[in-house]
């Protein structure tokens, strides 16, 4: 059995920097679902583990780590498998697993539950893992993805969807998307990161941590996983065995965010995930921003999300 890959000291120092302003993260490692998992926190109080989405790492979450723990929130903003400064794993990719990623780590820090905030893939992974662990989730906030089935229908279904997922369809071809994507100083994802916001395009230094960050070796690849297993398993045994798992309804308070201007996931194709939740829902569209609500309008989407968890009427 190949043993998990540990991050390398040059990896540990692209990966745990400081943020912005005079707060000062704490870094460590914590252990899980047989792999370690690199966690940057700040804050006491309740738990709200924020997870992020491609192609980034927790640093995405900066400016949500101050406004948590000024809030009174233990914030914790942990890198996905593969991903940052957690261990690269020769497989373990599919969602089931990466949640069990998630809801170990919830273990691992003590805690009896945890408020879950993903972006992106890891809204997906969030999504799964209040499905699959819901005793481990107290609350849930999703940006920018659908409900997984929901995601599944828009993917087979709508043409504009299809077209406008298209990187993921990319990503099915071996090999080739991982060179893509380091090649030039990972020059690749700087133009996504900019096609896929708003007009508040991100800054470039925020361009710059990314593509050091997705340059590191072999997480390209690892980064790319969990994509094609969405797709390689649409037809196959575990693909249809996770998707009926997903018909188990969300049960806990759910804030879903979505950009107006998002190309990367229609409005369409997220608006309809309520249905599979059986709790208070709020969704919040955000005009004139694109598929990184959180990086392009911090302190508006801040604001709703920490409002949404001091509430302790939801379902208003």
């Amino acid at each position: 059995m190949t043993e998990p890959a540990t991050p390398s000291a040059q990896s540990t120092s692209v990966v745990r920097i400081d943020i912005p302003g005079e707060r000062k993260v704490s870094h460590r490692d914590v252990a899980a679902n047989g792999a370690r998992f690199h966690i940057a926190e700040l804050g006491d109080g309740p738990l709200v583990l924020l997870l992020h989405g491609f192609p980034q790492f927790w640093w995405t979450w900066r400016h949500q780590l101050v406004a948590l723990a000024d809030a009174g929130f233990r914030a914790v903003a942990m890198d996905l498998r593969g991903v940052g400064g957690s261990d690269r794993t020769p497989r373990g990719y599919d969602p089931a697993n990466l949640a069990l990623d998630i809801t170990g780590v919830i273990r691992s820090l003590g805690e009896p539950d945890a408020a879950l905030v993903g972006h992106d893939l890891g809204g997906y992974l969030a999504w799964t893992a209040a499905a699959m662990r819901p005793k481990l989730v107290r609350r849930l906030a999703v940006a920018s993805m659908p409900h997984p089935r929901r995601w599944r229908s828009a993917m087979l279904a709508d043409v504009r969807q299809t077209a406008a997922s298209s990187h993921i369809w990319g990503f099915q071809r071996p090999w080739i998307p991982e060179r893509q994507l380091v090649a030039d100083d990972g020059a690749l994802v700087g133009r996504l990161l900019r096609d896929w916001s708003g007009p508040r395009l991100p800054d470039d230094e925020a361009v710059e941590t990314y593509r050091r960050a997705l340059c590191i070796p072999s997480t390209a690849h690892c980064a790319i996983e969990p994509y094609r297993w969405l797709v390689r398993s649409l037809a196959r045994p575990d693909g249809i065995q996770f998707y009926r798992r997903m018909k188990r309804p969300v049960r806990v308070p759910t804030l879903h965010l979505h950009g107006s201007l998002d190309p990367v996931q229609r409005t369409r194709s997220a608006a309809g995930s309520g249905e599979y939740v059986e709790a208070p829902y709020r969704w919040r569209l955000f005009d004139g921003l694109g598929h990184f609500p959180h990086e392009e309008d911090p302190m508006a989407f801040s604001t709703e999300l920490v409002n949404w968890l001091q509430d302790p009427e939801p379902d208003r």
